[in-house]
């Protein structure tokens, strides 16, 4: 009966995940993907063509404001749903997943030297990359000089960390232990998942966010906690996104 159950499970797992993908992150890949080819197809070079990120959507600062708020709430609705379908399992989001408050000085201790273990070498790759020509020209920010800019990107930081930490590491990864899949292959299809999904910034890109993706999917397999790892890709995400907008241009003609 037992093993029965397990070979009922195994399908049904299969198709919860490929559902949860193509409705969140796998959905981005697919996209990143065509992105990339478009951009190596094109007339210009790779490192010639530009990737924008946080782009406005409306020449009328409030309209842009309502599609901004707008866009960062429903992208997080993947989030509620594989909360939700953890949930119906009996796997609390909180002990399994370690998505809770309760240890904040553990989550931001770990997530500061993440972020700067991460961030700083990332840096040096984003130079390498871009030398290489096997980058295209990010854009962390391109959206009005208006007062709440940095509300936004702040907010959308937040998004981007709770996102992909809560499906990448904390939902993926669990799911793929119950299908019966073994640790290197999770961490595998874990990094594999982030890295694709940032292909249409470059190769470079590509890299770098699947070998964040090991590192952070070997956190969470010997802490069973995403907090730090949401506090981690916060920061970095917050540093490019408000960085790039604040500092001078001159500042990041290198990026």
């Amino acid at each position: 009966m037992t093993l029965d159950r397990q070979q009922a499970t195994r399908p049904i797992l299969t198709a919860e995940i490929i559902i949860v993908l193509l409705l969140s992150l796998g959905q981005s890949a697919i996209y990143s993907v065509v992105s990339i080819i478009a951009k190596l197809t094109a007339d210009q070079p790779l490192s010639q063509q530009a990737a924008v990120l946080n782009a406005s959507r409306s020449a009328r600062p409030y309209l842009d404001l309502t599609y901004q708020l707008l866009g960062i709430a429903f992208d997080l609705m993947p989030v509620v749903l594989v909360l939700y379908l953890l949930l119906r399992d009996h796997i609390s989001p909180r002990s399994e997943l370690g998505l809770s408050a309760d240890r904040k000085g553990f989550d931001w201790g770990w997530g500061a030297l993440l972020a700067a273990g991460i961030g700083i070498p990332g840096l040096l790759l984003v130079y390498v990359a871009k030398l290489l020509g096997i980058n295209a020209d990010i854009v962390p920010a391109a959206l009005q000089p208006v007062w709440w800019a940095v509300p936004v990107l702040i907010l959308a930081a937040v998004k981007n960390a709770v996102l992909e930490e809560v499906i990448v590491v904390g939902y993926l990864m669990t799911r793929l232990r119950q299908w019966g899949m073994s640790t290197v292959a999770i961490i595998a299809c874990s990094a594999l998942l982030r890295g694709s999904y940032h292909l249409y910034q470059g190769f470079g890109a590509f890299i770098g966010n699947a070998v964040m993706g090991v590192v952070f999917a070997l956190f969470f397999l010997r802490y069973k906690r995403v907090m730090p790892l949401i506090v981690a890709h916060t920061l970095l995400d917050v540093v490019a996104f408000v960085g790039y907008t604040a500092l001078p241009e001159s500042w990041l003609s290198w990026v």
